[in-house]
Formats: C-alpha cells, structure tokens, sequence
C-alpha cells in the first residue's frame, strides 16, 4: 500500500515537473529554435502590408514585425509571413500558428478577454469612414440610405456600419467579402455603392484604384480604431517584448535616434540615450534579449517616424499626415513609456 502511494506521488511530481517545463518554454524560446519570427499580415493593403512586384514584403505593419524579429534574433529579415483575412486572423493566433498578430487589428474589450488575446503598443491611430465615386454627388455619410456598402466579415468594421445606420435610422445593404483584395475589386467594379473602413485602409484602396482622383473619403469617422500588434494570453516575457519593441520605435524618434544616426549616437552622453542603444546595460537583458536589442531595430528598421514616412506618409500614394500619430510632443497620441 506504501509503495502504491510512493508510485502514484513519484507520478504527479513528474507531471508537475512536465507542465513546469512547459510553461519555461514560452514564444522567446520558440522563436530561437526556430530562427525566425512567424506573422500574421493582412496580404493586401498598400502601405500597410503587402507584398510588392518582386514578392518583397513592405508596410507599416510589416516593418513592425521586422523590429520584433530584429530584437529577438539579431536580423530583421529572419522572418516568415502570413497572410490572413479578418476571419483568420485570431483563430491563427490563439492556435498558435503565429507568433504575433501584426495586421491592422482593433483593441477591444472582448477580444482582450473572452479571445484570450493581449494588445501591446498602439502602432497606427484610425478611425472608420466611407469611400464613394465622386459621381454619386454625395458629401455626408447621413445621405447613404439604402446604399450598398462593402464590408470585410468578421470586423469592428462590420460592426461600427451596422450601429452607424441604426442610430441614423437608416436601412443599407451590406455586400460581405472576406478577401481584402476581393473587396477592393468588387468596390471599384460597382457591385456597392460604398466601401467602409479604416480611413487608412481607404486611402489604400484609393491610391490603387484604376483612376484614384475618382473617389472620395466621406468627412465622418464613425469609430476610433487603436491598430495594435497582438500576442496570446498566457506568456507575459513575450507580450513585454513585442510591447516594448514597439514602444521604441517611438522612443527613438522622440529621442532623435534614426537609422542614419543610430551609429554616432553611440557615443551620446545622454543617459537615456546609453541606456536606450544598451551602451549602459540592463534594458535589453530585462527583456531576456541583448542590450544592444533596440540597437538593432533602429538601425535596421528605423524609428517610428522614418516607418511613417516611407510606408504611408505625405510622399507616398497614401499621402497621410502624421496627425494622431505624430509624437505627443507635436500634439499626438504617440507617447512612449519609461525606458529605465
């Protein structure tokens, strides 16, 4: 009887043991036997993510996912992309069959809870609208009913359209298609009146569109759309990590750190600045990551100010101002926690 219970304790210590093990064995130590970061990307709005004419992935969001790679593993380019529509996008993070979820994704409470899902660092400020043909005559979104309007399933986006009309007691048709590039086809073919959805990603439309002077954003923003990279519940190390790499992308512009300087700066006597590019060590190793960790991701990806600029800033096809987005020094939204 002794030796049963011996045997049955000698078991559960095991088990313990086992599921200890496994809970060490977060995404960090994924991500290094793997040797590379694995991303959910939205595979069809210009600026944001998308593959160019030679299969190279560019974009606000993407360049995002490339600092966490940076970080993590040294190189920005040691990195797999995945493509996902609106409906795919959590499921694919919740299973595990992403690392991080960089792809124009709303913070909202319930996928903050009941998907079990953590938000990190906001990278882009939105909010929704509404693109028409100009020929319409239209000038206010309160003149859309009984409109057809494309919409992407499974959205805030969805959602916000749907509330939108029924405050304005107004009847309209939604026209669902899960594809992103599908749903542009179809908005610039007719099949709807309207397009909804974030203004950044109807500027992207637009700025493809066969003859873009044609179309016009509507002047109401019925939402607010903070777009956050996003990680799973449960692995705080790699929710802190993806948090904070994004966070200093904004650290170094407000800390006048670029990808040009990053090198001269090195030799800064600013304590927030050694501290930040890991000449004074700790930040890094806090993380579990090199010092030289945000090192890495400016000079290889930029700060946040440079990502804007070049994705979908004044002089792209986007033409977007920095708006909400600048940092809260010139009147955004964009400000960066402690780096001590």
């Amino acid at each position: 009887m002794k030796m049963n219970k011996l045997c049955v304790f000698v078991v559960v210590i095991a088990m313990l043991l086992s599921i200890a093990g496994i809970a060490t064995a977060g995404t960090l130590d994924e991500v290094r036997a793997r040797g590379n970061v694995i991303a959910g990307v939205n595979g069809g709005v210009f600026g944001f993510s998308m593959p160019d004419e030679k299969g190279v992935w560019k974009g606000l969001d993407v360049d995002t996912a490339r600092a966490i790679a940076a970080a993590v593993l040294g190189d920005a380019n040691k990195i797999k992309y995945v493509a996902l529509t609106a409906v795919q996008r959590l499921p694919a993070l919740q299973s595990k069959e992403i690392d991080v979820l960089c792809r124009n994704t709303t913070q909202t409470l319930t996928r903050e809870t009941v998907n079990g899902l953590n938000f990190c660092q906001v990278n882009f400020y939105d909010g929704q609208g509404f693109l028409i043909r100009k020929d319409l005559g239209i000038k206010s979104a309160k003149e859309l009913r009984g409109a057809t309007v494309c919409v992407l399933p499974g959205t805030t986006t969805e959602m916000n359209a749907a509330d939108f009309f029924r405050k304005n007691s107004m009847k309209w048709k939604p026209v669902v298609i899960e594809q992103t590039p599908e749903l542009s086809k179809a908005f610039f073919a007719g099949r709807c009146d309207c397009l909804t959805s974030d203004a950044s990603q109807l500027a992207a439309h637009r700025s493809v569109a066969p003859n873009p002077d044609d179309y016009i954003l509507l002047p109401e923003i019925i939402s607010k759309e903070p777009l956050c990279p996003v990680v799973r519940h449960g692995d705080d190390q790699w929710y802190d990590i993806v948090n904070w790499v994004t966070m200093s992308l904004i650290q170094a512009e407000e800390l006048g750190i670029t990808s040009k300087n990053v090198d001269q700066m090195l030799d800064s006597k600013d304590p927030r600045i050694q501290r930040f590019l890991g000449t004074t060590p700790g930040l890094g190793k806090n993380l579990g990551l090199d010092d030289k960790c945000f090192y890495n991701v400016v000079k290889q990806v930029g700060d946040y100010g440079e990502i804007f600029e070049r994705n979908v800033g004044p002089n792209t096809p986007l033409g977007l101002e920095r708006g909400l987005n600048d940092l809260w020094t010139r009147g955004g939204l964009m400000y960066p926690a402690a780096f001590r």
